[in-house]
This record gives structure tokens, C-alpha cells and sequence, in this order.
């Protein structure tokens, strides 16, 4: 009979699951000493997700947009016009709302750097 792990014995089966019944009942830790629960984010950390960044989202400051276009882009980008950015955009599977963005800038820009493009797309095109 196959019962749980195969490295522990029946009965520390049986007692681990016993430690994590509380757990798994209530959905918050239950030991009573804090140091053994994970800490909680600080303000100041920085975000791990929340979607991607897209030029006029709530999140879409001028760093963070410098961010993730340079992310996607890198340096071999440049320069270039929004068709080309649009482009390499979409073949690195950048964001769709990210793509759209580059490609509603004006046809005749052309863009040197990550900066420009990203100061284009603050303020709007």
C-alpha cells in the first residue's frame, strides 16, 4: 500500500499532515512565533507583478515605461521609426497594449534612443 512519501515513514506522514491541517483550514499561519512566517512587502519593495506596463496605465511613469521597453528592445533597437520598434515589439512578445502604443506614434519619428521613445510615450505621442 502506497501511502505519501516514500523517504518518510508512515507515521511522520501522518504528523506533517497534522501540522499542516491548521494551516490549511484557516488560510492565514498559525504558529504562535512570528519568526517563522514569512515578512510581509515593504512599501518601498519593488513590484514582482501587477501585469505589464503600458504607456497611460496607472503604473506608467516615465521610468517604468523606460523600463520594460528597454527590457524588451536592448540596445540593437535603435534607431529606429515606430514600425520597426512596433516590429521587433511583437517579435520578442512584447505586450499587445505595448505594441499598439509605439505603432499610434507618427510615422515619420524616428527614435535614437530608448529614452526618446519612452518620453514620446509619456507625454502622449
Amino acid at each position: 500500500m502506497q501511502r505519501g512519501s516514500d523517504r518518510l515513514s508512515v507515521h511522520r506522514d501522518d504528523e506533517m499532515k497534522h501540522e499542516l491541517q491548521g494551516l490549511l483550514r484557516s488560510g492565514h499561519p498559525t504558529r504562535s512565533e512570528e519568526w517563522h512566517d514569512p515578512e510581509p512587502s515593504a512599501e518601498d519593495d519593488p513590484e514582482i507583478w501587477g501585469g505589464p506596463v503600458v504607456p497611460g496605465g496607472a503604473r506608467a511613469s516615465l521610468a517604468t515605461v523606460r523600463l520594460e521597453l528597454a527590457r524588451i528592445l536592448g540596445r540593437s533597437s535603435f534607431p529606429a521609426g515606430p514600425d520597426e520598434l512596433a516590429r521587433t515589439l511583437r517579435r520578442k512578445n512584447a505586450p499587445d497594449a505595448l505594441v499598439e502604443a509605439v505603432r499610434r506614434l507618427p510615422r515619420t519619428a524616428r527614435y535614437g534612443t530608448v529614452q526618446e521613445l519612452a518620453e514620446t510615450l509619456v507625454r502622449g505621442g
